[in-house]
């Protein structure tokens, strides 16, 4: 085994320094265009179906955009949980399109067949490094949803990442270049 030779935090600050310089240049609409795309992808060969849930991340400026796949989910009549982020850093859900924005409980995860979730990188073997606040790592063991990290396409690392006891793999890697599915051992 491989040991990762740099901690979460320096893994965080190299990917958004590399964000400031690289995203600016990028064809946000043809990356929404591809994301959206190959996310649908990723969702029938999950076995998703009108009326299935899945979740997706409503994302930032500086991440790969996620807008035009919420769109094309529900535009197939899928169900489209994103998250709410509490004070502690749990997430609840609401429901897309729900006018009232009702929570729909920190459990409600568990409902959806797939996950898309933010990354700042990862790894081949699955390691994702996040944002840094756990917001995603406690939510996660309550589905059992294939769960897809979605990043620019330079935030995929032929190199380890480092992980904690906590750390969920994720089932594969989504950037507007390709859907990449991994098997973990």
């Amino acid at each position: 085994m491989t040991v990762p030779s740099q901690p979460k935090d320096a893994v965080r600050a190299a990917g958004r320094e590399r964000r400031r310089e690289l995203v600016p240049g990028r064809d946000r609409a043809a990356d929404a265009s591809a994301i959206a795309r190959l996310g649908l992808d990723a969702a029938y060969a999950a076995g998703v179906a009108p009326g299935d849930w899945v979740a997706v991340y409503e994302s930032l400026p500086s991440e790969p955009p996620t807008g035009a796949l919420v769109q094309a989910l529900e535009a197939r009549g899928i169900r489209v949980m994103v998250p709410i982020t509490l004070t502690d850093w749990e997430l609840d859900w609401r429901e897309v399109g729900d006018a009232d924005g009702t929570p729909l409980g920190l459990d409600a995860i568990g409902r959806a067949r797939v996950v898309f979730v933010p990354a700042q990188t990862v790894d081949l073997a699955g390691t994702r490094v996040g944002r840094g606040k756990g917001c995603y790592d406690r939510a996660l063991p309550r589905t059992s949803a294939r769960v897809i990290a979605v990043v620019h396409p330079w935030e995929v690392s032929d190199e380890p990442l480092p992980h904690d006891a906590h750390d969920r793999p994720v089932d594969g890697v989504l950037t507007a270049d390709g859907l990449t599915p991994l098997e973990r051992t």
